[in-house]
């Protein structure tokens, strides 16, 4: 599978306090939409920010579990989705348009831990 781009995605509450923060911390810049934020350092997209209005603070090491998921941006949804399956991969999420010119489809690692394969 080739992967084009990795981005570390954080569910949070309150989008432009997040965002804020990593870009403070990392040097960057944010770039924000409604629902979504991304993070910019040396231009390159480093960290994505993505509402969760219902979302509960971590409570490490015991209590509510660490929030966080993986974005891989690949070139090949079909091979990319047969490779992580054959890895032991489920399918969570099936995109709305896999043939379209950008999505994503959610999947858990055998762990349960959520990832998504994206393009565009």
């Amino acid at each position: 599978m080739e992967i084009t781009k990795r981005i570390t995605v954080f569910d949070a509450a309150d989008l432009a306090a997040e965002s804020a923060f990593w870009a403070g911390l990392l040097g960057g810049t944010v770039e924000a939409e409604d629902d979504w934020h991304t993070v910019y350092v040396d231009k390159q997209p480093q960290l994505g920010f993505q509402l969760a209005p219902d979302h509960r603070r971590p409570q490490w090491p015991d209590g509510v579990p660490q929030q966080i998921h993986l974005d891989l941006y690949i070139t090949d949804l079909a091979g990319a989705h047969a490779e992580a399956m054959a890895l032991g991969a489920e399918l969570l999420q099936a995109a709305e348009d896999p043939d379209g010119p950008e999505g994503f489809q959610v999947y858990a690692d055998p762990a349960g831990h959520p990832f998504c394969l994206c393009w565009g």
